[in-house]
């Protein structure tokens, strides 16, 4: 009998720790644990060690950190009836712990179907294209959708941002054929634009060089003419030069000088086999200077010569060689001023854009 109570007791015992043993519940630091017993809800449980009523009583605990969901691909008709794969992530927190278990059965499945359907809806109203760039605006719109319908299950949707919009194969490959058409049509914009830059740019360079052309041809010109002019000037005066020197020469010669000159003359003249006719100027004063030559007496040359004299400023005058050098170095200077200037005209060009 003795063992058969001490058996009895320790099973007694054994079943005692296991039934105190169920009723030992753990929350962690960032659940909450809400207890229910015989069916009805009678309060929360903080984190830590707890111990409820075992059997009777069931604790639901409830993770109150953000929760990432991931929302499944699925096939989408645009409003342009494109085909389209959209997958979407979904973040969310409890925030009524009692509504996420007794508003609704599983929030996070329920969640989830919400955003697939929702989603669906969205793009739905929308062409591929908006879809493709209006990302912003579809994850704001599912994000208010989602918050407004989940409030009632104590669940808050702190964000939303649209994975990957996939077209199916048919429509990505006119969108491929599209944008190389686009690039095509940008490509041959430039080029077209480029050709016109180009042909203003020649058409730009040939009128300057015709401008330059002309302006060089013009200064060739007056340098020309101006060189002509000084060189005409300074033949004549050398002439004017020689004759001064000659009539002052000829002076010192009588009369019988120049008849003796004038007889040698016609002598050259004569002289040739050529038959030739002269008729000398003023025969008659000729023949009577070569009379007072061989001795005859004239009359009119009883008087005393009368000299005269040459008026020196009709000549002009005479320029000296300084005058001549200062006038080549003035032609010279204009010349280097042109020069430079047609040089800083390629560099006024570049400055404008033009080459």
């Amino acid at each position: 009998m003795a063992i058969a109570d001490t058996l009895i007791t320790v099973i007694l015992v054994i079943i005692i720790m296991i039934i105190f043993s169920r009723g030992v519940i753990i929350i962690q630091p960032y659940e909450q644990g809400l207890q229910v017993r015989l069916g009805r809800y009678i309060g929360k449980l903080n984190s830590g060690f707890r111990w409820v009523l075992p059997i009777i009583t069931k604790v639901y605990t409830v993770d109150l950190r953000t929760i990432v969901m991931d929302v499944p691909s699925q096939e989408v008709i645009t409003k342009d009836n494109s085909p389209t794969n959209v997958d979407a992530i979904v973040y969310i927190r409890v925030v009524d712990p009692e509504k996420s278990v007794f508003e609704v059965a599983n929030y996070r499945m329920a969640t989830v179907s919400l955003a697939q359907t929702s989603l669906r809806g969205i793009i739905g109203d929308m062409e591929l294209d908006e879809v493709l760039y209006n990302r912003e605006m579809i994850n704001t719109n599912l994000r208010d959708i989602l918050d407004r319908e989940t409030d009632q299950w104590g669940v808050k949707v702190e964000r939303v941002e649209i994975k990957e919009v996939d077209p199916v194969g048919a429509v990505k490959n006119a969108m491929t054929e599209q944008t190389a058409a686009e690039r095509e049509r940008r490509a041959a914009i430039l080029r077209a634009d480029g050709e016109k830059r180009s042909a203003i740019l020649k058409a730009e360079g040939l009128k300057k060089s015709m401008i330059l052309t002309a302006e060089g041809e013009r200064q060739s010109k007056i340098l020309k003419a101006d060189g002509d002019r000084m060189s005409q000037i300074l033949s004549s005066q050398g002439e004017s030069q020689a004759l001064r020197v000659l009539s002052l020469g000829a002076r010192a010669l009588d009369k019988r000088a120049i008849t003796v000159l004038s007889l040698d003359a016609l002598k050259k003249m004569a002289d040739g086999q050529a038959t030739k006719i002269i008729f000398p100027f003023e025969v008659s004063q000729l023949i009577k200077q070569s009379a007072s030559f061989l001795g005859a007496s004239d009359e009119s040359d009883t008087g005393s010569s009368v000299s005269e004299e040459l008026d020196m400023s009709l000549l002009g005058d005479i320029p000296t060689s300084e005058q001549i050098t200062q006038i080549v170095r003035t032609i010279e200077e204009e010349t280097q001023a042109i020069i430079k200037e047609e040089t800083k005209l390629p560099d006024d060009l570049k400055t404008k854009g033009i080459i």
